[in-house]
């Protein structure tokens, strides 16, 4: 499932130290070395930090750092995943033109759904990582700022239906905080949409929280501010993923 969009993020059993092969370039103005910002891994996939950059250029409502972008795409052979700020056309062909290989998108999803619709029908519904950020069970928007009365259970229906098959969940009440991840809100989201490749985001703190994800069935998870902290090690992560089922 979705294995063309993530064939490049497979680590090789060879290979010594773990290697991004994702990454949020809106998230990353302050970009280090790809060795210093590598975070996720559930499965066989692994992705690179997310950090508040996205979140800053979600709140602007305009495309934020796509020169950053242009000088990792340039200078690495990273797969590229841009987020943060993406409302029209133009932006997501300014994403696709500078490098990246995916966009993520949030809240145009929510406010403007034909024009989403229309994105998906002209660059392919497998060009986007649907963002769903979650507090009680309904969409929030606008970097976390606006609660919206949507479930997310209609929420990603809505764009199954439209072809999507890749969506990153983000519990807000979570985010940061290092108290563990949504479990809950997973299983239901997993029981409902079986076949979802379902990445989750927000509160994972240790190794043991990925394992309990990738129990219920996540396909992937993101994890920030548990590396920086020191509370998750990239050894740690690396050996994971090479264990994972």
């Amino acid at each position: 499932m979705a294995a063309n969009l993530h064939e490049n993020a497979r680590l090789r059993a060879s290979e010594t130290t773990v290697r991004p092969t994702h990454c949020f370039a809106a998230e990353c103005a302050r970009w280090k070395p790809p060795s210093n910002v590598i975070q996720i891994t559930l499965g066989h996939f692994v992705f690179v930090a997310r950090g508040s950059p996205q979140v800053h250029g979600a709140r602007a409502g305009a495309v934020k750092n796509w020169k950053v972008l242009e000088t990792i795409a340039g200078k690495t052979s990273l797969v590229i995943d841009f987020g943060g700020g993406i409302k029209t056309e133009k932006d997501v062909e300014i994403v696709f033109n500078s490098g990246s290989a995916l966009a993520t998108v949030g809240s145009i999803a929510v406010k403007n759904e034909e024009e989403f619709i229309k994105w998906l029908l002209n660059f392919g519904a497998g060009k986007f990582l649907l963002g769903a950020d979650v507090k009680n069970e309904k969409i929030t928007v606008s970097g976390w700022q606006e609660e919206t009365k949507i479930w997310v259970y209609h929420f990603i229906q809505k764009y199954i239906d439209h072809g999507v098959k890749q969506i990153f969940c983000t519990d807000v009440s979570k985010d940061g905080k290092l108290e563990g991840p949504a479990l809950d809100l997973y299983k239901n989201i997993i029981s409902k949409f079986p076949e979802l490749f379902l990445i989750a985001s927000g509160g994972v703190s240790s190794v043991d929280d990925l394992k309990r994800l990738e129990e219920i069935g996540c396909k992937a998870a993101i994890v920030g501010k548990a590396i920086y902290e020191n509370k998750i090690t990239l050894q740690q992560l690396m050996e994971f993923n090479l264990n994972a089922t």
